[in-house]
């Protein structure tokens, strides 16, 4: 019933969870070299916030009761390790759900409150598990030929429920304490077994996460962002986990199964955005940089490629700032941010992040996936040439134009950017999920009186 530390976290998860990698069974995560980074990152930011007393809690707890919180919440997130930043997104999410369902189910809107306050409490780390294996797309959840290809209920007791099923890309699950399981999509009648929502402990009996991770493999020269930036991507298996009532969240309501995922949209799309703008400014520096040492910044269409990237960088944050300025509160004073901005802006930062990776790679050229490693460098006798050739102008050497290329590479044409190109992407849904939204709470009403103005039309 307080605030961990580093070592108090990393002893917490050797609770009995089975964790698999690389074709075996993890008995130490803290040992294992594929989870190295992540546990040092989240150990960190447990050290970093922590704070003595029973009624301590860390910032990623806070539940925004006003735009100017709602922000000081944003800029502080990127600060934040992906963990700790996926348990704030997540249990503001299911405040979210809880809100938009109390009317209709208060009893569940009770239990995700405790559940916020049992994870604040007890200094836990969240995660959502919300993608299913989804079998054959063009078929509904009961229409599949194996029911399971949708998490559902396979037994309902009066203690609570047992589930099934499987859930995909769930970053970081294997070094949380917490799933937030949720239905991918809106169920309809006759598909009651899969409207189910819940809480399950990572270590619970029947759960199994089969990891793999953009973790480098080589030297930490070569990869100066992904080295100390990485986090495990879990396939959690759900092998008929009980789920005591407590926990469960929805069992059976098709009204509200779409609550919950339209919830976790909402703030898994402010999160990516805040990212992109971050990301943005990265690839611009990255850009200016490279420029500059291969002697082409003053070349007209260099020019014009970094002004895109930067009239890119400074829209997503426009777009950003204005999902904070225009949020909203909640009867129960909770202010969640604009559905409007916060899609429009992350369809857009989605949308062209890969051409502003395009106008990066066209700006730095072929040496940014053949530049010779820093082992090279290093070398006695060829490394000395290769700085020699890599050499562009007075003040650029040939290491230093060297380490930019495989910054770029690792940052934006490697394991991680590879990682990176997809979940900006996909993050919060994907871009068809983000048009619905945006169209959803867009004034057409407005848009179409100002045409009909314009084209001298009264209305009647």
């Amino acid at each position: 019933m307080a605030m961990k530390t580093k070592s108090e976290y990393l002893d917490s998860l050797n609770d009995g969870r089975r964790i698999f990698a690389d074709g075996e069974e993890v008995k130490d995560l803290t040992t294992h070299p594929q989870f190295a980074t992540a546990l040092e990152l989240v150990g960190d930011g447990y050290d970093k916030h922590y704070q003595p007393g029973a009624n301590a809690s860390g910032p990623y707890f806070l539940i925004p009761h006003s735009q100017g919180e709602l922000k000081e919440l944003l800029e502080t997130l990127l600060g934040w390790d992906m963990v700790t930043v996926t348990t704030s997104q997540g249990l503001l999410a299911l405040l979210t759900a809880a809100a938009r369902m109390r009317s209709d189910h208060p009893e569940y809107a009770k239990r995700i409150e405790d559940y916020f306050e049992y994870c604040k409490k007890n200094d836990l780390r969240c995660v959502q598990a919300i993608t299913d294996a989804k079998g054959d797309r063009t078929l509904s959840p009961s229409k599949q030929d194996d029911p399971d290809s949708y998490t559902r209920i396979v037994e309902r007791r009066p203690d609570g429920i047992v589930v099934r099923g499987a859930k995909l890309h769930i970053s970081s699950a294997a070094i949380s304490h917490e799933m937030v399981v949720m239905p991918t999509k809106k169920m309809r009648t006759g598909e009651e077994d899969w409207a189910v929502a819940c809480a399950i402990p990572v270590n619970a009996p029947g759960v199994r996460i089969v990891n793999t991770s953009y973790a480098p493999r080589g030297r930490e020269e070569d990869f100066p962002h992904s080295s100390h930036h990485n986090m495990p991507e879990g396939f959690v298996l759900l092998d008929d986990v009980f789920v005591p009532n407590e926990r469960v969240f929805l069992a059976g309501e098709p009204t509200h199964s779409a609550t919950f995922a339209h919830s976790l949209g909402l703030w898994e799309r402010l999160g990516g955005t805040a990212h992109l703008v971050e990301i943005g400014d990265t690839l611009v520096g990255l850009a200016q940089l490279i420029a500059e040492s291969n002697g082409t910044q003053r070349i007209s269409h260099i020019r014009d490629k970094i002004a895109e990237m930067i009239i890119y960088a400074t829209l997503v944050r426009s777009g950003l700032e204005a999902a904070i300025a225009n949020a909203e509160p909640s009867p129960e004073g909770w202010y969640f941010p604009s559905e409007l901005f916060t899609n429009a802006a992350k369809h857009y930062g989605a949308a062209e992040f890969s051409h502003m990776v395009r106008h990066l790679h066209d700006i730095g050229g072929g040496s940014i996936v053949t530049a010779p490693s820093t082992s090279d460098l290093q070398h006695d006798e060829v490394g000395p040439q290769i700085k020699k050739y890599m050499r562009t102008l007075d003040g650029v050497d040939g290491e230093y134009r060297t380490r930019l290329f495989h910054a770029i590479r690792d940052y934006t044409a490697d394991a991680f950017g590879g990682w990176q190109l997809v979940t900006m992407l996909q993050s919060g849904g994907g871009l068809y999920a983000q048009r619905l939204v945006t169209r959803k709470h867009y004034d057409m009403d407005k848009a179409k009186a100002l045409a009909l103005d314009i084209a001298g039309i009264t209305k009647d």
